[in-house]
């Protein structure tokens, strides 16, 4: 007979297996990045540019400590200012103003949970071009968009648990359209003033390092746009089949 204590411990075997596929897949990256690092020293070598590699090695490594802690100093500042803005009132009244948008993307979810806060917040950091800011708002919304999937899917669980027990198929957590288009929309690079990227032509000695804001609101829109509108088509195609 099904229960809930079966259903959790089903549960828990997929969060497990799903967290060895992510540990696996960072493990491919890891090699990738060692395979092409591996590639350069090589090629390094066997064009006699020995000294040269070494040099490239100590002078990057310096820069890269460098820049991340430059980089640091500007992503906790502006974490700070959103802290503060959240504090303040300020980004439940912009959230307020963005409800329209996200009833939009998200019809199905409701523009007063928790996971629409977060989206807000998300939304918000990828606007002001604060991508390392955002990334916890954005784990914390894809978390909420998971629990209320959980949900939605444990009142089909029982049937889901007969289907195993028969042979039939196995219980999985299937990313709801809301976790896709969520995804989608910050893959296409939502952001109107790219922080990161000023500071970082800033550093490197750059006369006019605003100079990309223009670019950058021009890739945003269009691949935004293309991004709403694959989600939109794909939604449809689902509630028409």
């Amino acid at each position: 007979m099904f229960s809930y204590k079966n259903m959790n411990m089903e549960k828990a075997e997929i969060y497990k297996i799903k967290g060895e596929r992510m540990v696996f897949g960072g493990t491919e990256m890891a090699y990738l990045w060692g395979g092409m690092l591996l590639i350069g020293i090589v090629y390094g070598v066997l064009a006699g540019n020995v000294d040269e590699v070494t040099k490239a090695f100590v002078s990057c490594s310096g820069e890269a400590v460098s820049l991340c802690i430059s980089m640091a100093g500007i992503t906790a500042m502006w974490t700070g200012m959103m802290k503060i803005a959240e504090a303040s009132g300020q980004v439940a009244g912009l959230a307020d103003k963005m409800r329209p948008l996200i009833r939009f993307l998200f019809p199905k979810l409701d523009t007063e949970s928790k996971a629409a806060h977060y989206i807000c917040l998300n939304f918000l950091s990828n606007v002001l071009g604060l991508s390392w800011a955002s990334t916890s708002s954005g784990l914390c919304a894809m978390k909420e968009l998971k629990e209320l999937q959980l949900r939605k899917e444990s009142t089909v669980a029982g049937m889901a648990h007969d289907r195993k027990k028969n042979g039939i198929g196995n219980i999985g957590i299937t990313a709801s359209n809301e976790m896709c288009t969520f995804l989608i929309i910050n893959v296409s690079s939502l952001q109107l003033i790219p922080v990161n990227m000023i500071a970082y032509r800033a550093k490197y000695g750059s006369a006019d390092p605003t100079a990309i804001v223009g670019p950058a609101i021009l890739a945003t829109a269009v691949s935004t746009t293309v991004a709403v509108i694959f989600c939109k088509v794909l939604h449809t195609r689902e509630h028409d089949g």
